[in-house]
């Protein structure tokens, strides 16, 4: 058996990857604004908790 060819396996890891791509289910652009949209508030709520706690121990 010969052995592939570096070139050989980068040509077929990329057609596998593209494959699992076509696999994907893709958030809806509502999805997308509602999840980024949570993640900002979350990030903004951490923040001033953090802040709070920050001043309240210096």
């Amino acid at each position: 058996m010969k052995p592939k060819s570096i070139f050989n396996k980068i040509n077929n890891f990329i057609k596998e990857a593209m494959a699992e791509l076509k696999k994907v289910i893709w958030p809806t652009k509502k999805d997308l604004k509602n999840s980024t949209i949570v993640v900002i508030s979350t990030i903004i709520i951490a923040s001033i908790f953090i802040g709070l706690i920050d001043i309240f121990f210096t």
